[in-house]
């Protein structure tokens, strides 16, 4: 009841009163009131989206007051330590290696921008998880890297909570918390009936009560503690959980709650009692530590879960996980004491929603929860992993487990704690074994019957998806703490146990070769076959490793290496030990052997004591080999059945990411057994793998059963570079940490160059990152330095940008590139070509070599002392008739040898006579087939072999083979009886019979029943087609030879001259010159050595050389072999002329490319030399470069210019200041676009419109500073119609092309420059134009008068009369093209940037368009020379120009338009008016004053108006004349800016000279009558005089004064010498800065000729005045202090108009990157006000934009495209905030440009992958600004798309 009445009342009063009740030493009163009205407002019967009940929470918990005043009191408070903010997905982080101790570590920006990180190796990443900051955690990180804020233990200082300020926050929370439980009980379904929508619906409607929670954990430390002690209280848990009994609400709630709980043990309840019966079975009850895990498949299916089992109890047997593991409490129902407990059962139920994660993360801060809450995580370990296996969301739920995880497990402290309380590794290894188990089968590897091996199968979803990663990562993060990798090392039931699990991963998804037909099939399971191997056995492994690294843990790699031995032998039984072919690298093997490698490298172990006998060893070496086979054959295409993914495994397997866990250790493995095993064992083990033995015949044919005969080369190269690599490679033999960091850097530079970044990433971590040699760290920087020189980043011409490289130093290239190590690492067998490319590139450089050299043999590391047997392989009798063999197949051209077999046979010996075995006393152990191989060689050192003859050998040949002998046998006894005696000396040799009784017979020492492991596989003998083969018959080859004979033989071959090498070759040796060169080099440096170790042998060379004779080959040269040994020959020379073609190509292109880009615009060059008379009688010529002919441009075929129309507004972003402006970096600064070209002249506009005629404004000013039209071509011409025909072509071509053509886009069909319309050139009248240059004698006001007329007649164009439409009917093709090109030029800008008029489209404001499109183009031409014409004539501009064709169009166009002859503004200019009465009964407004108005906008419109061609002398008499207004223009504009006074003293000093001879040209003068004339009575001045006297205090001069009116006129002069050039071809010529007004004005002829250097040359001077000048002047000032609407200060700003405008700027960007990003990635967007996804920078007015943001879509146009129109007239640069790359739009085009940021090695960093600091590269920039402003993005960069609106 009381309830009832307290809901009615205020809430804050309520409180407030509560509070106070609850105060009071007896507060029962207060305590039942409010629990009643808790009770009431906290009932979980009312619906959840009710808000009501959050409002009572916040006022009761605050106690009266507002909630936001509580927050505050209670932040101050505050004596956390940790700064602890917990992010999400996609937030940005820091991680700083320099001061983490945990590899997890991750700071918050604030907190790492506060902390003093200068010099640190850190890096900016998003975060993929989630995570939290780790300042103030000395656990994680080192306190030096600490912010300000958490360095100062906070917690000190701050003054202790008052008692009651948290008091209703005690009694509300528990409620409040318990509330929220029982609605996500009462929302919970079972995933199986539910869908996932209603588990979010409940979420949603949760959403305030979990956010209010989150705020609270945000309040500091003491919050946090209060809701610590009610989360961990189990008092209240109990009282409050089971509910009430009357309550019957609460107990359903309950009930639903225990039912959920009944299936959260990894075993649910029904399986027990089932399970029960097959335990006895069993035999579970082996007590507790009965490890049954190992094999016992019961046939019965075990998980109940899986639905499908019933039905497949046949096909998939799976193993049984005995419930009686160690601890039967891991896999039990769980059981929960406390709300957080609860809590954190349900956030697993609901699949990790975030905000719940977030408010479990917020409370770590506090350490008792940290505490409670690990150990909370710990114990329903094992439900959130069967959780995870059924979600359906597993990647989501992943992230949000690892980013609980993560936190927790990363502390050493923490994760020591819950290994020793909680058992965390049983629980960890039997859940991963609970994981697996639910995807094994049989294994293939052995037949069907007798099979007990069982293997994960990688096509299940737990695999494929990686769903076991969490679980994984957890694991690794766990064992990186030494103290927990120490008790998994000691607790060997847990050792057995993950044994077990690895050997689940040994042999899974075999690759079985595919020989009939292609697999229908590729599987891609091979990804989740390396992926588990990698992350599930190897990560771990390697983890281990790091705390085994000393002597003291020797004990611990004892035993792991003997369980690996005990699994693996279990695993070979299980498999009933058969050869069989596959790829995968084992990973027990891996284990086992990086556990050797530790041993032996880091704790002096002795390997003997740790290898098991040699059987063992035998069965151990099968698998590594036939994998090093199986390589050779996919890079044979012998597996090209198989697919592509093959490749990919054979691709992953060497990659340098993967490879010290993947090639390394089989190589090491096989390292290991040879050095253990007899060598003449291994070695034709070796051949025989590799499938070539009958290759091995010293005879020119044979058979081989297996291979077909194209493979047999690859493979033959393969079996003796494996090989060569087993012998030589010493990476786990004995190097040292920094000399395999040397060689792996060497390797890989010496591939390609190298960017830092891609070098970092290719450098294997050895073996794992946190094992001293951390990529980046100092040891990395050092050894790049000492290896490689850096080459900076730079800018080709051709758009390119190349990134910082590094490139091997020369002496690396001449002492350390190592070919073998080259050949390990290669991905691709083209990176090994490449790398001997650029070896032989730099031989040639220094003149080493000039030839094709061959790998360079590099001398080697000594090996470990425990590997010495290595060297037995390369002095063992079946290597030495390997290779005895192969140099005389080579020596005699057989079949299938090729230079590479030479050059690893070489190597072979090479690598003998440098390895020398030390003792040669100790007897060899007698061996079985002695009598087989004496015959051969007397002992087994190389050296003594080496000079060893052999006579006869006796052969296995087809009966076709050459060698057959024919003739019968010989009659006479002497022959006979030497031919027997031959053939009891001949030699066999068979590889293959020796192997078997080898191995035969050390099985039948160990074990007599052994024998059928060697039974046959019936698969290996290869079906016979029915031509069956001829029968082998055996002959005796007389040979006669030695190794060192056929040595010295093959050195002739090589060098194709007889006796190359004479008998006194070896002392005149000079053995420096050997280390490089190719073959030839190699043998004599191979003679040198052996000569110099022996001198039986230096005796044999001489011998040898001294009666040598060329070889005889066998008589039969039949055309087959031939053919074969002419096929590397024919392919040698192929390549040769490919060369040649090509080298031929690419100098007629740069020849060609040279003229293309010298083309001028035709017509000028023409015009250059129109001073010759003969070249002007004919006219123009064009090429066309599409049908190549050659000639003029007529009325009916006109030709055009290819140009690209694009709309720009480069120049209405021009600013007075040289300077550019700087980008904005903090809220303070900005930019203002008021002081802008484009603003200004808009501002101008409309003010004149208010005052005046409307037509008369139009021509009075241009437009197209904003959106203006800027044509510029390539220079190449074609004829129209061609050009209409291939425009068809290209519209029918389906390729997609990065233009559109329906916009008539193309690209020039010569130079392939991008292209929009062509510009039709008028028919050359070659015949006036000499007259028309000429210059004449008339006077001035002559000239004024034809002008005058030329002005009233339209000139000799075709006239297009609209009216009439009788005399249109003659409209000519050219005019036809003239008026669609002008269509075009409208198209090319939008329709705003036209209409500027007061009635759009009428023809005054047409007009206005059309001379502003030719003052855009001018004005361009001058930016891009440099903003003068100092430079002269040439220039890549002048080059893109086609402005003399662009006025003709427009002028042919603006025929349309005559000028009313009462408003030609000629007549003002050149007469006084002689009445004014006439004007003043016009009603209209008046006309722009002379003064206001622009007077290149006139020059511009005479020109264009006037007939062409105009005369050169009319021209220049129209420059005068508009000069002269440009004067007084200057003289008005500069009056205004004096003081009175000054403007006084002038006024007089001036009206003296007025008098004077020559007074109309000293500006004195004429500046004191513009001063008197605008004095008159409105007068101009008056209108800021006080504040004009403040600014000028500088006193003007003479001087200052002559400089201001030149500087004033020089933009009209410069745009006057320009359309000069353009028109008649008059040469611009260069000068000095301080000298263009006076070249100019003698350029122009304002001046007479060139003034002497020592003259000043005086503006005034330039004068010619048709009348009277002061009369002219008055007149012209009397219009402007006429105007009777105007304000002065109006007219003012109309009369003082600055044409100067410095160069367009992009913006100026800050130096570092991170000001930038810091400051715009957070920020909201000013049009929606929210913070966008991908936020991007405007780089030429600052504007920040959503690029791609659907919140500031307009009409279907995203913000990025509406900017780049309105900000650039479809041009716009963006910088791309959270990618560091800049974006242009070009129109409906877009492309990537790069980026203009670069970090400390030259490299750019897109998407910030890398997160490392980024610089302003300033050459980048300025290049990016030079491509904006000369126009050139559509040509230079290459990869455009279109972005559909989308950006």
């Amino acid at each position: 009841m009381m309830a009832a009445s307290l809901l009615r009342r205020d809430k804050k009063a309520t409180a407030a009163h509560l509070k106070a009740d609850l105060n009071r030493t007896d507060n029962s009163s207060g305590l039942r009131q409010l629990q009643e009205l808790l009770d009431a407002v906290l009932n979980p019967e009312k619906p959840a989206a009710d808000t009501e009940a959050l409002d009572w929470c916040k006022c009761l918990i605050a106690g009266g007051e507002g909630f936001e005043e509580f927050c505050k009191t209670v932040r101050s408070y505050d004596n956390a330590t940790l700064c602890g903010l917990v992010w999400t997905a996609n937030f940005v982080a820091y991680r700083c290696r320099t001061c983490g101790i945990s590899p997890c570590m991750s700071l918050c920006a604030e907190c790492f921008n506060n902390g003093d990180h200068t010099g640190h190796d850190f890096n900016m990443f998003r975060s993929q998880a989630g995570g939290a900051c780790d300042c103030g955690d000395s656990n994680v990180m080192r306190e030096s890297g600490f912010c300000r804020r958490h360095r100062l233990r906070t917690g000190e200082n701050v003054p202790s909570i008052p008692r009651d300020l948290l008091l209703m926050s005690e009694m509300v929370l528990p409620r409040f918390i318990l509330c929220i439980i029982q609605y996500l009980r009462d929302g919970y379904i079972e995933p199986d009936t539910s869908t996932e929508r209603d588990l979010q619906k409940v979420l949603q409607q949760l959403e305030p009560q979990i956010s209010f929670l989150e705020e609270l954990t945000k309040m500091g430390g003491a919050m946090r503690t209060v809701l610590t002690k009610i989360l961990t209280n189990q008092q209240t848990f109990k009282e409050l959980s089971m509910g009430q009994e009357e309550n019957l609400y609460a107990k359903k709630n309950y009930d639903k709650y225990l039912s959920a709980l009944k299936n959260s043990g990894l075993v649910s309840v029904e399986e027990k009692a089932q399970g029960a019966t097959a335990d006895v079975t069993v035999g579970a009850e082996g007590g507790a530590g009965a490890l049954v895990l190992l094999g016992k498949i019961t046939s019965q299916p075990f998980w109940k879960e899986d639905q499908d089992a019933g039905q497949s109890v046949g096909q998939r047997k799976r193993v049984k996980l005995s419930s009686s593991t160690k601890d039967p409490c891991i896999i039990e129902t769980l059981k929960h004491k406390c709300f957080l407990e609860e809590l954190l059962f349900w956030t697993i139920k609901y699949e990790f929603p975030q905000k719940m994660v977030t408010f479990l993360l917020n409370m770590l801060p506090d350490q008792d929860y940290k505490i409670t809450f690990t150990k909370t995580f710990v114990q329903h370990y094992a439900f959130i992993m069967k959780t995870l296996m059924k979600s359906h969301e597993s990647d989501t739920m992943s992230n949000r487990i690892v980013h609980i995880s993560v936190q927790l497990f990363s502390n050493e402290e923490l994760a020591r704690h819950v290994t020793e309380e909680c058992q965390l590794l049983d629980i960890m290894v039997t859940v991963l074994l609970y994981m697996m188990e639910s995807c094994l089968i049989k294994s293939e590897l052995q037949d069907e019957e007798n099979s007990r091996h069982v293997v994960v199968n990688c096509s299940e979803a737990l695999l494929k998806n990686n769903t076991y990663w969490p679980l994984v990562s957890d694991f690794i993060n766990i064992l990186s703490h030494q103290s927990v990798a120490k008790k998994f090392l000691e607790d060997h039931s847990l050792l057995m146990l993950w044994m077990s699990f690895v050997s689940f991963f040994q042999g899974m998804n075999l690759n079985k070769r595919e020989l009939n037909e292609h697999v229908e099939f590729e599987s891609q399971t091979y990804y989740a076959a390396f992926a588990a191997e990698l992350e599930a056995c190897a990560q771990p492994m390697w983890g281990l490793l790091t705390h085994c690294k000393v002597k003291e843990t020797q004990e611990y790699t004892k035993t792991v290496v003997r369980y690996c031995l005990e699994t693996l032998q279990i695993w070979f039984d299980a498999i009933g030990f058969i050869d069989e072919v596959n790829i995968k690298a084992i990973p027990l093997y891996l284990q086992e052997n990086t556990f050797f490698l530790t041993a032996v490298k880091c704790q002096g172990l002795d390997l003997d004591s740790l290898l098991p006998d040699q059987e063992m060893l035998m069965k151990i070496m099968v698998h590594p080999l036939q994998i090093q086979a199986c390589l050779s054959e996919i890079h044979s295409n012998m597996w090209v059945r198989n697919g592509l993914q093959i490749k990919g495994q054979a691709m992953t397997y060497v990659q340098s990411h993967f490879c010290n866990s993947m090639i390394d250790p089989d190589i090491y493995l096989l390292q290991v057994c040879a050095s253990r095993l007899d060598p003449d064992y291994f070695i034709s083990s070796v051949f025989e793998r590799f499938k070539v033995v009958d290759l091995l015949t010293m005879a020119s044919q044979h058979q081989n059963a297996v291979l077909d005969s194209e493979q047999e080369r690859p493979m033959l190269e393969g079996a003796l570079t494996f090989l060569v690599i087993l012998t030589s490679l010493r990476i786990h033999l004995g190097m040292t940490d920094d000399e395999i960091l040397r060689a792996e850097m060497v390797s890989q530079l010496c591939m390609n160059d190298r960017t830092h970044s891609a070098l970092l990433d290719l450098i294997p971590e050895n073996p794992n990152p946190k094992s001293g040699i951390v990529p980046g760290s100092c040891s990395f920087e050092e050894m790049l330095s000492a290896v490689a020189d850096f080459k900076a980043p730079v800018f080709e011409p051709g758009g390119s940008m190349q990134q910082g490289m590094y490139t091997p130093k020369a002496e690396v290239w001449e002492k350390e590139f190592d070919p073998i190590m080259v050949v390990l690492r290669t991905v691709y067998r083209r990176d090994v070509q490449s790398a001997m490319d650029r070896y032989s590139a730099f031989l040639k450089q220094c003149g080493i070599h000039t030839g094709n050299p061959w790998p360079p043999y590099k001398e080697r590391t000594p090996l470990h002392p425990c590997y010495k047997g290595l060297i037995k392989l390369l002095h063992c009798k079946t290597l030495h008739i390997v290779i005895f063999t192969l140099l005389y197949k080579i020596w005699m051209d057989h079949q299938n040898m090729s230079e590479h077999v030479l050059c690893m046979v070489l190597y072979l010996i090479e690598l003998g006579l440098d390895n020398q075995v030390q003792d040669n006393t100790v007897d060899e152990e007698p061996c079985i087939e002695e009598h087989c191989h004496d015959s051969w060689f007397p002992g087994t050192n190389l050296l003594s072999n080496l000079h060893h003859v052999i006579n006869f050998v006796r052969v296995r040949v087809p009966e076709t083979a050459p060698e057959v002998k024919r003739e019968a046998p010989p009659s006479t006894s002497t022959e006979a009886s030497s031919y027997g005696q031959n053939l009891r000396e001949a030699q066999v040799f068979s590889l293959v019979a020796e192997r078997r009784r080898k191995f035969q017979e050390i099985i039948n020492r160990s074990n007599t029943e052994a024998t059928q492991v060697v039974r046959p596989k019936s698969s290996s003998t290869r079906w016979v087609p029915p031509g069956t083969p001829p029968q082998l018959v055996t002959e005796i080859l007389e040979i006669r030879e030695s190794m060192l004979s056929l040595l010295i033989k093959l050195h002739q071959k090589l060098s194709s001259k007889q006796n190359s090498l004479s008998a006194s070759w070896l002392e005149d040796m000079d053995t420096s010159r050997h280390a490089h060169g190719d073959g030839i080099t190699a043998i004599e440096r191979i003679l040198t050595k052996a000569a110099t170790r022996s001198c039986q042998i230096k005796r044999s060379i001489q011998d040898i050389c001294g009666k040598v004779c060329p070889p005889v080959p066998p008589k039969k040269n039949s055309p087959t072999d031939k053919k074969t040994m002419d096929k590397e020959e024919r392919r040698q020379r192929a390549r040769e002329r490919q060369q040649k073609l090509l080298a031929e190509f690419a100098s007629r292109q740069k020849s060609f490319m040279e003229t293309a880009m010298d083309v001028e615009s035709p017509e000028t060059e023409a015009a250059m030399d129109l001073g010759a008379s003969e070249v002007m009688e004919s006219e123009v010529l064009y090429d066309c470069v599409i049908c190549g002919q050659s000639g003029p441009s007529t009325e009916d075929r006109p030709t055009g210019l290819v140009v690209l129309l694009q709309a720009s507004s480069v120049l209405g972003h021009r600013c007075k200041s040289k300077e550019a402006k700087n980008l904005p970096t903090s809220d303070e600064e900005h930019i203002y676009a008021a002081d802008t070209c484009g603003v200004a002249h808009d501002v101008r506009l409309t003010l004149m419109q208010r005052f005046f005629k409307d037509s008369s404004c139009l021509q009075s000013v241009s437009i197209g500073w904003d959106g203006g039209v800027y044509v510029q071509t390539c220079g190449h011409t074609l004829h129209i119609d061609c050009h209409k025909s291939y425009m068809e072509s290209l519209r029918n071509d389906q390729v997609l092309q990065g233009f559109s053509v329906d916009k008539g886009e193309f690209t020039c069909p010569l130079c392939r420059q991008f292209a929009n319309s062509v510009l039709p050139c008028r028919p050359g009248r070659g015949t006036e134009a000499g007259t028309w240059h000429t210059p004449t004698n008339k006077k001035t006001c002559v000239l004024v008068k034809e002008v005058e007329d030329l002005q009233e007649k339209l000139g000799l164009f075709p006239v297009i009369n609209c009216d009439d439409p009788l005399l249109n009917t003659t409209e000519s093709n050219l005019s036809k093209e003239m008026e669609l090109v002008i269509k075009d030029i409208k198209n090319t800008t939008q329709k705003k940037y036209m209409d500027y008029g007061k009635n759009p489209g009428s023809p005054d404001n047409d007009f206005l368009f059309m001379y502003s499109v030719a003052r855009t183009n001018l004005e361009l031409e001058l930016v891009h020379r440099g903003g003068n014409l100092c430079s002269g004539g040439a220039s890549a501009a002048a080059k893109r120009s086609c402005l003399n064709q662009l006025f003709h169009v427009l002028a042919m166009h603006m025929r349309l338009y005559s000028i009313d002859s009462a408003y030609n503004p000629w007549t003002k200019l050149t007469q006084v008016a002689q009445s004014r009465e006439a004007d003043d009964f016009d009603e209209e407004r008046p006309e722009v004053p002379m003064l206001f108005r622009d007077v290149p906008s006139l020059l511009i419109i005479f020109v264009l108006t006037m007939p062409q061609p105009l005369r050169k002398e009319h021209f220049t008499c129209v420059v005068k004349m508009l000069y002269n207004l440009q004067f007084t223009q200057a003289l008005a504009a500069l009056s205004s800016k004096f003081s009175p006074e000054e403007r006084h003293a002038w006024s007089t000093a001036g009206a003296l000279k007025k008098n004077t001879a020559n007074a109309e040209k000293s500006f004195e003068a004429l500046l004191s009558h513009v001063i008197s004339d605008l004095s008159t009575d409105k007068s101009v001045y008056k209108v800021n005089a006080e504040e004009t006297s403040m600014l000028i205090s500088s006193v003007w001069s003479p001087q200052s004064i002559e400089f201001s009116l030149q500087q004033f006129c020089l933009p009209f002069l410069r745009l006057s010498c320009l359309l000069q050039h353009h028109l008649y071809g008059d040469n611009l010529t260069g000068c000095l800065e301080e000298e263009e007004f006076s070249s100019l004005a003698v350029c122009l002829g304002l001046l007479p000729s060139a003034p002497q250097p020592s003259s000043v040359v005086h503006s005034a001077s330039c004068l010619q005045w048709p009348v009277g000048a002061f009369d002219l002047v008055t007149q012209w000032c009397v219009e402007v202090t006429g105007l009777s609407q105007m304000q002065a200060e109006q007219s003012l700003t109309l009369l003082v108009q600055d044409p100067l405008w410095a160069a367009p700027r992009l913006l100026q960007l800050p130096d570092n990157y991170n000001i930038i990003f810091q400051y715009y990635h957070r920020k909201a967007c000013t049009a929606c006000k929210k913070v966008p996804k991908d936020p991007a920078l405007c780089l030429v007015c600052g504007a920040f934009v959503c690029l791609k943001g659907v919140c500031c879509k307009q009409q279907g146009t995203c913000e990025c495209v509406l900017h780049s129109q309105h900000c650039g007239a479809a041009t716009g640069i963006f910088l791309l905030i959270n990618a560091s790359v800049i974006i242009i739009i070009r129109g409906h085009r877009f492309c990537l440009w790069g980026s203009v940021y670069l970090d400390a090695h030259g490299e750019e960093d897109r998407d910030l992958r890398r997160g490392k600091p980024l610089f302003l590269c300033e050459e980048r920039y300025r290049v990016l600004e030079q491509q904006w402003v000369s126009h050139t993005f559509d040509h230079i960069n290459k990869r455009w798309g279109p972005h559909y609106n989308g950006l």
